[in-house]
């Protein structure tokens, strides 16, 4: 049997999913919360094999009870179960530790099969999530790209972000033409772009340029 924990702040929402379990030959449910602060004690005390976690709560949200139950319970396997979808909310929740993440607008029979694919060891991600997770991850690792910069490419970042030609930023830091050229070269290469115009955009974006 696999023991479940629901946690969601409306009954009937509850309700319909008891209501569904209870004739599943292989669920059982052994606990039930109505807020983040009451999961967290019931899940320590039933230690159930998966709880189905909604986000929004009084009290303690699903997200923060995600991160305090995984940090007094590991081995704890939680399944986000919300209808809220946009990123803000995605991303912290799996973050916290969450190993699972389904709509509520999903069929009950998709449902039952992301408890049993969790159970049996694998995350359960609905496709649009697992776009927003990508999407995420990438913007955090584009955040990072100007960080190998170094001090002189930042200044040449900063003039070409300003409108100055190759020639213009060697006359400006008092360099050669030809170590100019070097710098946008390697600017380009470590913020993954393919010219000056993308340099800028990536600046501006980046509030990387500094206001005179």
């Amino acid at each position: 049997m696999i023991r479940l924990m629901l946690v969601d702040d409306h009954e009937m929402v509850r309700l319909g999913l008891s209501s569904f379990f209870s004739i599943q030959e292989d669920f059982e449910i052994v606990a039930e919360a109505s807020d983040g602060e009451e999961s967290v004690e019931r899940a320590l005390e039933e230690k159930p094999d998966i709880i189905l976690m909604d986000l929004v709560m009084e009290n303690m949200d699903g997200t923060e009870a995600t991160i305090e139950i995984m940090k007094r319970w590991p081995e704890a396997k939680i399944i986000i179960l919300t209808s809220f979808i946009d990123d803000e909310k995605v991303y912290p929740a799996m973050e916290a530790g969450a190993c699972g993440y389904i709509l509520k607008t999903s069929s009950a029979t998709e449902i039952a099969r992301a408890i049993r694919e969790t159970y049996n060891g694998h995350n359960y991600i609905e496709d649009e999530v697992t776009s927003i997770l990508e999407e995420k991850r990438f913007e955090e690792n584009e955040d990072h790209l100007h960080d190998r910069l170094t001090s002189r490419e930042n200044e040449v970042v900063q003039l070409i972000s300003k409108g100055y030609t190759n020639q213009d930023i060697a006359d400006e830091l008092f360099i050669t033409l030809k170590t100019v050229k070097t710098h946008v070269s390697n600017i380009l290469s470590k913020l993954e772009v393919e010219d000056r115009t993308q340099v800028a955009i990536y600046a501006f974006r980046h509030d990387l340029v500094e206001n005179e």
